[in-house]
């Protein structure tokens, strides 16, 4: 897994939409990462130094894994181009099929209660 800057990481993930179109899917997860071991991280807030927390991003189509990290100043110009991306390529998702709530509703109806039979003494 390699760590790309930004651009080349949109691109990167802008053909990976393109692949998968048809046949595979895309998966990204977004993580905040110091990117810094636990020992480091310890040492530092024992220090008291501060800690620069960045968000790390993974995309994977199943063969092939990129990732990139995006620190605080750099993060809405991601958000930006990462959300065009994703608006561009929303086409081959299906359409989910939803029941209309009237009709939903009218189809169950209660049905009247059945006379209650009463034992007759003999």
């Amino acid at each position: 897994m390699v760590l790309l800057q930004l651009d080349p990481f949109l691109n990167e993930l802008t053909s990976m939409f393109e692949r998968s179109t048809t046949e595979h899917s895309v998966w990204v997860t977004l993580k905040r990462s110091s990117l810094k071991t636990k020992l480091q991280r310890n040492k530092m807030t024992n220090a008291g130094e501060a800690i620069d927390y960045r968000c790390l991003i993974r995309a994977t189509d199943g063969k092939k894994t990129i990732s990139a990290s995006v620190g605080p100043k750099d993060h809405q110009r991601f958000q930006a181009s990462y959300a065009t991306i994703l608006k561009a390529h929303m086409t081959a998702l299906k359409k989910r099929g939803r029941k209309d709530k009237k009709k939903a509703a009218e189809g169950v109806v209660k049905k009247p209660d059945d006379q209650k039979k009463t034992k007759t003494p003999t």
